[in-house]
């Protein structure tokens, strides 16, 4: 008898004992989370499983290189495919790729490597149909809205075909507007056909770390920071470039610094201590909503307030009816924006005035006119100074640092906005990037609204 080598297992949590235990009915597995929290090793699990009863032959394992994944999903510190195949499998080579042989109770099956971070790297893994699809930091993988260029959707592509389709994705958090979210993660649960299961990871969901050396991981980071909310937490959070670093970082944390209830807003309304209640506007089109947000100022500019924001885009669902808004027009934008108003009126009692992207006079002249149909004429609608945005962000960020920046608990989108806002990488000067990526509306609308008072609350 020829002896191997036992792997020593560590014991596994619940939610991972759960998470291997959902994907063998789902076709469709993801792990998100924090790094060394076992997201790979039980992928390596589930497709070592797989492997050994399904009954397509090749299969393929992806990473941003192939190095990358050979290392993460062959080797993956001791728990990989070539340790638990340990004694039945060699390294090879197939039509020129890296591949993992593979002797099971079904036969020989082959797994090839492939990395998938280029933008021709689609291209080695053409002319094969695949089993099971293994992808590691699936998020550092190419993609296109073109398939025929986009290594995930090639891959998806090649599956087509298969016999016991199963798909395994891990990824650590990335930028919250990152097209694997938008265009596959934050869509799945709806849409996806064939049983998907959803998993997020922490660090200390791995139980092979030790309390102590956790202890020893989590103090190379500053707690609270983006890369500790990141890599400990394993939220989804912004790290480079960002515009509203304080703000970012405490909405990813959801520590609560900014946070001012509305009850206490509507208390400083009862004491006469806000001096106005401005709603700024900016306009859609093209791709970009139309978005909503109010904001307070005290009556000494010690502090700078935004109640509530709204932003409506196209296609998407009205927050309210839940209805698609197919085509917003004139009387639809009236309507939604009349609502908006009476929400703050409601909540606060008064509007002092509406600063609007001047760009769009015919709009404007709509909401005049709506609002002296609904009794409302009294509040003024003004075209928005549209001031240098780096001094509208700036003013911002000075206010935060100070502990004179608030937000209530109705500003979802504003929230989402800053979290999101970053600067232009591939800009020599301080240029806020607006390429759809994220949500400049409700950043706009809400510096409409503000910025005339920047002085005064600078000066203040």
């Amino acid at each position: 008898m020829k002896k191997t080598q036992t792997i020593e297992w560590k014991p596994l949590s619940p939610k991972h004992k759960r998470y291997i235990k959902n994907a063998l009915k789902c076709k469709m597995s993801v792990a998100e989370g924090a790094i060394r929290s076992g997201k790979t090793i039980d992928h390596c699990i589930i497709a070592a499983m797989r492997l050994e009863v399904c009954r397509d032959k090749i299969h393929l394992a992806s990473g941003s290189t192939i190095a990358n994944a050979k290392m993460n999903i062959g080797d993956c510190n001791g728990f990989g495919l070539e340790h638990l195949f340990r004694g039945r499998c060699r390294w090879g080579n197939y039509k020129n790729n890296d591949a993992l042989y593979i002797q099971t109770q079904t036969g020989e099956k082959i797994v090839i490597f492939a990395g998938g971070g280029k933008a021709d790297s689609y291209k080695r893994i053409l002319g094969n149909s695949y089993g099971i699809w293994i992808a590691t930091e699936v998020n550092e993988h190419f993609d296109s809205e073109d398939s025929r260029i986009s290594f995930i959707k090639v891959a998806f592509g090649r599956q087509v075909a298969a016999l016991d389709p199963c798909v395994l994705w891990d990824m650590n958090p990335c930028h919250p507007g990152h097209k694997i979210y938008t265009d596959y993660l934050d869509v799945y649960p709806e849409t996806y056909v064939g049983g998907y299961n959803y998993e997020h990871f922490t660090i200390a969901d791995n139980y092979s770390i030790s309390p102590q050396r956790r202890k020893e991981i989590e103090s190379q980071y500053a707690v609270g920071s983006i890369w500790y909310i990141r890599d400990i937490l394993g939220q989804r959070a912004i790290a480079e470039g960002l515009c509203y670093p304080m703000l970012a970082t405490s909405i990813a944390a959801k520590n609560g610094n900014y946070t001012k209830p509305k009850a206490e807003v509507q208390k400083l309304i009862k004491e006469n201590r806000i001096a106005h209640i401005n709603v700024g506007v900016d306009f859609g089109g093209n791709g970009s909503g139309h978005a909503f947000v109010a904001s307070a100022a005290t009556v000494d500019y010690e502090q700078l307030i935004i109640l509530r924001s709204e932003r409506y885009v196209e296609g998407k669902k009205d927050p309210y009816t839940g209805r698609n808004l197919s085509d917003i027009d004139p009387e639809t934008l009236n309507k939604i924006f009349i609502r908006f108003l009476k929400t703050i009126l409601r909540d606060y009692g008064f509007i002092s005035k509406i600063y609007c992207d001047s760009a769009e006079q015919v709009l404007i002249r709509g909401f005049r006119n709506a609002l002296i149909r609904e009794h409302m004429g009294n509040i003024r609608v003004n075209n928005a100074l549209k001031s240098q945005i780096t001094d509208r962000i700036f003013a911002v960020t000075a206010l935060a640092a100070q502990g004179r920046f608030f937000y209530t608990e109705d500003c979802g989108t504003y929230c989402e906005a800053v979290s999101m806002a970053v600067w232009d990488s591939k800009q020599l000067e301080l240029i806020r990037l607006d390429d759809g990526s994220s949500d400049i509306d409700s950043l706009d609308a809400s510096e409409y609204s503000f910025e005339r008072d920047i002085k005064k609350f600078i000066k203040m």
